[in-house]
């Protein structure tokens, strides 16, 4: 009896433990994110969404991942998955919280999962090679080999397509990315792809034979997918978080700091670049390299600072009498040592030291945005940079965000504006226009550089880490 009686009395425990813990109150989706002290992401490896770059991770969605963890009080365990279609069923699972990929959203995804907010607008574009015919309608693609990313929001527009145009076809390929398709153009293996038009925007720096032949869509949303279940904790902070960064600016200011060089980058010039790099370039590039090294800078920046300069030819002279590859002036030559400008190797340590005599100044502000205003200054002289700076606070903009500063430096052409300043008149867009094309001369420089053997066994010491490609 006494045995059979502390049986039912530990069993009655249990039974009451188990009710007790069933009315307890769960923690909801973000109080156990919160608690485990991290979010768990799938993303994949591209230009647009998240790679390594000489500094480490960078990409606007893990820009915008760092800054959401940060919302949070967590930090963000990636996990790349380049396959989508086994992305999208980790988030549909649950077993990922977020899925933040560039992911435009479709009609058949959202029978899977749920979208936040859209943070981007893109357009599909239809890519083909220069000198090859080009297309001008879905017709005109019929007879050319298509090839695309499997289970992707490009494959599902092909397939809605097929019913009008019962003859085409095309290949789904589920091993590689959009970005490798898009050589596999530029090399002719295969006639068209399909690209996001913000991937196409920053690959064709790289690949200047790929051309748009039309827009396959009208524009489409991107954003991050979230599982469907019965918590909205997770996905309210999310949609909040999104809300926030839209109205504070944040949002805009990641992509103006993504994409904002690249819009206006003149594309016909990279084949001349790409020949100048081949040609040119390995002709100073040991001097590029010695420069830079004395002067904590990656030699790539500044060969593209020269190159912006004089497209590596020592003997240019412009109208205004500055002269060399790095295009001194006479008085900035004194100070610097430089007795000769066209000597190719004085001009290139002149500069070095220049461009880092202009960071120096900066170091209040983080990089990436310490070195634009460094080139800048280079450019248009540290004075005027400082004015648009302090311009920048009077209309309520950050002085130490170049995003915020290029808006301002135009203004000190007119004459409502340089009369507050110090420094007065300065042709203030040419140092924004000046400041975009070596970043993308930087971006182009770095990718042919890492995708071959590097050409000197000793690695700079960099200060800067670019924020693209």
């Amino acid at each position: 009896m006494q045995k059979t009686f502390i049986s039912l009395t530990a069993g009655v425990l249990v039974l009451v433990a188990v009710l007790l813990n069933a009315c307890a109150p769960q923690n909801s989706l973000l109080e156990q994110v919160r608690n485990d002290g991290e979010i768990k992401v799938l993303t994949r490896n591209g230009p647009t969404t998240y790679f390594i770059g000489p500094h480490g991770p960078t990409g606007l969605e893990y820009e915008l991942l760092q800054a959401f963890a940060s919302h949070l009080g967590v930090k963000i365990n990636i996990v790349i998955e380049d396959n989508l279609e086994t992305m999208m069923d980790s988030v549909a699972s649950g077993n990922t919280h977020i899925a933040a990929a560039g992911l435009t959203i479709t009609e058949e995804r959202k029978k899977q999962v749920r979208f936040t907010p859209s943070y981007q607008t893109i357009t599909q574009q239809v890519i083909y090679r220069r000198g090859n015919q080009r297309p001008h309608n879905v017709e005109d693609l019929i007879d050319g080999h298509i090839e695309v990313v499997a289970k992707s929001s490009h494959a599902e527009k092909l397939n809605q397509l097929k019913f009008q145009y019962p003859d085409l076809s095309w290949d789904e390929n589920a091993d590689i990315g959009s970005s490798e398709l898009l050589n596999l153009v530029e090399e002719e293996v295969i006639d068209y792809t399909i690209a996001d038009s913000n991937e196409v925007a920053l690959v064709r720096r790289y690949l200047p034979d790929l051309k748009v032949a039309f827009d396959l869509a009208e524009s489409q949303f991107i954003a991050w997918a979230m599982p469907k279940n019965n918590d909205d904790s997770l996905y309210n902070a999310a949609e909040n978080f999104f809300t926030t960064i839209k109205n504070n600016g944040e949002l805009k200011r990641l992509i103006a700091l993504h994409y904002g060089h690249v819009r206006k980058y003149d594309y016909a010039g990279t084949p001349t670049y790409m020949r100048h790099i081949q040609g040119r370039l390995p002709t100073y590039q040991k001097a590029f390299y010695q420069a830079a090294e004395e002067n904590q800078l990656d030699w790539r920046l500044l060969a593209a600072v020269a190159y912006q300069e004089s497209h590596w030819n020592p003997q240019a002279v412009s109208p205004t009498g500055v002269r060399g590859i790095m295009m001194l002036t006479k008085v900035t030559a004194k100070q610097l040592g430089v007795r000769n400008r066209t000597d190719a190797r004085q001009s290139i340590s002149g500069g070095a030291r220049y461009v880092r005599a202009m960071y120096n100044k900066f170091a209040d502000i983080p990089d990436p945005d310490r070195i634009w205003f460094a080139l800048a200054s280079y450019n248009v002289g540290y004075g005027h940079v400082k004015d648009a700076q302090i311009l920048t606070a009077k209309r309520g903009g950050d002085p130490e965000q170049w995003t915020e500063v290029k808006k301002t430096l135009p203004l000190l052409r007119k004459r409502k504006w340089y009369r507050q300043t110090k420094y007065g008149y300065a042709r203030g867009g040419e140092p924004v226009h000046y400041v975009e094309n070596i970043r993308s001369y930087y971006d182009i420089l770095r990718w042919q550089t890492e995708r071959t053997a590097p050409l000197n066994p000793r690695k700079p010491v960099l200060v800067y880490s670019s924020p693209v490609l």
